[in-house]
C-alpha cells in the first residue's frame, strides 16, 4: 500500500518526536531504547526501518545519535545504566573479597606461627623448669603455715 508525500511527512514527524523522547530517556513501561521500542511509540512498522525501506535513514540516524550518547557516557535506557552500574559494583566487590579472602589467609597462617612458637616457648620453659628442680643446689623454703594456734599477745 503506497502512502502520500503528507502522510509519509507525518510518520516522519512522529518518528523524529519518539526519537527525542526515547534519547531524553523517556522509555514506555516495558520498553527499550531500541528501534522496535521506536516503531511502537511512532505507530509504523518496523519492517519500515530496514532495508530500501522509506524510513531506513531515520533508522541509521537514531542508531548514529544513540551510539554518540553511549560514548559520551549518557545512557538514555535507566535499565542499561542500572546494568552497567550493577556491573561495576559487581567487579568491584569480587575484587574485595580476593582481598579478604587474601588477607584471612595471611592471618591464618600467622595465628598457625603465632601457636607453633607458643608452644615452643612453653615447652622450653617445662624443660628448664624440670632440669632446674633437680640439679639445683638452692633449697626451696617449706611453705608458710596456714593454721593459727592460740593468741600472739
Amino acid at each position: 500500500m503506497r502512502i502520500s508525500a503528507a502522510q509519509r511527512a507525518e510518520n516522519e514527524n512522529r518518528i523524529r518526536a519518539a526519537m527525542d523522547r526515547l534519547l531524553r530517556g523517556e522509555i514506555p513501561p516495558g520498553g527499550k531504547c531500541d528501534i522496535k521500542t521506536l516503531a511502537g511509540e511512532a505507530a509504523v512498522d518496523r519492517t519500515a526501518f530496514y532495508g530500501t525501506r522509506p524510513y531506513t535513514h531515520l533508522r541509521v540516524e537514531f542508531e548514529r545519535r544513540l551510539n554518540a550518547m553511549r560514548e559520551a557516557g549518557e545512557i538514555p535506557d535507566p535499565r542499561e545504566a542500572q546494568i552497567t552500574r550493577l556491573k561495576a559494583e559487581n567487579a568491584k566487590l569480587r575484587e574485595r573479597l580476593a582481598a579478604s579472602e587474601q588477607t584471612i589467609d595471611e592471618l591464618t597462617d600467622f595465628h598457625g606461627q603465632a601457636l607453633a612458637r607458643l608452644t615452643a616457648q612453653h615447652e622450653e620453659i617445662v624443660r628448664l623448669r624440670e632440669s632446674v628442680a633437680g640439679t639445683s643446689p638452692v633449697s626451696r623454703l617449706p611453705a608458710p603455715r596456714t593454721t593459727v594456734i592460740g593468741t600472739c599477745s
